[in-house]
């Protein structure tokens, strides 16, 4: 009997965020994916991030969804280009997805491309879109233990954003936990500590965040 053994399910996956990685190159675009558990603020983030980062600066959003383009209508205000990827019962993007969504959008007007990724901690993380980086979320009302039980989202980030600081002392979260986890699954990341309501530690997040298009951008 012949058996025949799938060397990976997302190989073709793979193929395509590697063709989405050279349309990005080719334009000099920094993509950053976005994902946490859902209500850990991404939206919020992105609607302060952006204007932040100056009128010169040109902005898509890439938003993924099961249903509704809500967040999708929230980022209208403040990017140039949003495109909502409404993916059914998919629990994360596809790199198919996110051509379908670099299609819908004209490329030599971006600067900065963020991929809202659908609020998961579990799916996204093993799905290759073509970033050139991954940014997780992890709000201080999600408790102090999320590291340790979904480490497969942290480990490849390149930056851990704690949101939501400003609800430490109410729900007396014991962040020195979370960094305790988050050196042993990942200790390569940029740590940033902020809340997008006050303000607290956004520069922070905006240096690090223009600090990178130079480093990576067709990198």
């Amino acid at each position: 009997m012949k058996i025949n053994v799938v060397e990976s399910v997302l190989k073709a996956n793979d193929a395509v965020a590697q063709t989405n990685r050279r349309r990005m190159d080719e334009t000099g675009i920094l993509t950053i994916n976005i994902m946490s558990a859902p209500g850990s603020g991404k939206t919020t983030l992105l609607e302060r991030t952006i204007p932040a980062l100056g009128t010169d600066t040109r902005c898509a959003v890439l938003v993924g969804d099961l249903q509704t383009t809500r967040d999708a209508e929230r980022l209208g205000g403040v990017a140039a280009q949003v495109t909502q990827i409404n993916t059914g019962k998919g629990c994360h993007l596809s790199a198919t997805q996110v051509a379908d969504g670099l299609d819908s959008l004209d490329l030599n007007k971006v600067d900065y491309l963020f991929i809202e990724n659908v609020g998961n901690m579990v799916c996204p993380a093993a799905v290759n879109l073509g970033e050139h980086l991954r940014v997780v979320l992890l709000s201080v009302p999600e408790g102090e233990d999320k590291v340790a039980k979904y480490p497969t989202l942290f480990q490849p980030a390149d930056a851990i954003l704690l949101t939501k600081i400003d609800l430490s002392t109410v729900l007396e979260h014991n962040k020195t936990k979370v960094y305790e986890d988050i050196s042993r699954v990942n200790s390569r990341a940029t740590l940033i500590e902020c809340s997008p309501r006050t303000g607290a530690g956004m520069q922070d997040w905006y240096d690090w965040l223009q600090r990178q298009r130079p480093e990576r951008a067709g990198d």
